[in-house]
């Protein structure tokens, strides 16, 4: 490294830190023409990601906005903010694996919709209609239809004359033993005899 005092190339290492962040070595050089010592400092070269739109331009990604729009579709849904976190950390170390640098804002959609799916149907269902802009109704049932397939349909309860709703109970057979005119209690059942009175 060229010495800033005098120009020198060559130059030993006489001490090296790391920064307090960790994203940079912090290393004193002397020079060994003119004994001077400076700093430097070195950091890995980071390339950032960049989402393209659909109209093909391309914008940094940006965890923040990513995080808000997990948060809007879990609204007062009983989704923790941990859960919300540990999704967008798991979708960006996703993106972060990927060999391109340029990911298609189509496929980061198709993560949040993937994650959100087995968090809670419903944040699912508000992402997804703002993400695919569902045009008309069909297009949004269609998009029910996929995701409830596989659900079984809740059980039917009967309905009693008075509009009450109870669950329906299987009528057991009572055993053989137990005759109709048995009562429950035979001791309470029985009526005392009567005694006479004295004179």
């Amino acid at each position: 490294m060229r010495c800033p005092f005098c120009g020198h190339h060559e130059d030993k290492v006489v001490d090296s830190r790391e920064s307090r962040e960790g994203d940079s070595i912090r290393r004193r050089r002397e020079c060994l023409k003119c004994g001077r010592r400076f700093t430097s400092y070195e950091r890995v070269e980071e390339v950032p990601l960049l989402i393209v739109k659909k109209d093909g331009r391309r914008e940094p990604f940006d965890r923040q906005k990513l995080s808000r729009g997990i948060m809007a579709a879990c609204q007062k849904r009983p989704v923790s903010l941990a859960q919300q976190e540990e999704l967008v950390s798991d979708i960006q170390a996703r993106l972060l694996e990927h060999p391109d640098r340029e990911i298609a804002s189509r496929d980061l959609g198709e993560l949040v919709m993937d994650g959100l799916k087995a968090l809670d149907s419903v944040a699912y269902v508000r992402f997804a209609s703002v993400y695919r802009q569902f045009k008309d109704l069909p297009d949004f049932v269609k998009a029910l239809e996929g995701m409830m397939a596989g659900v079984q349909p809740p059980i039917e309860a009967k309905v009693e004359p008075r509009g009450l709703l109870r669950k329906a109970v299987p009528t057991l057979p009572l055993p053989t033993s137990v005759a109709s005119s048995t009562p429950l209690f035979p001791d309470l059942g029985a009526v005392p005899p009567k005694t006479k009175k004295r004179h």
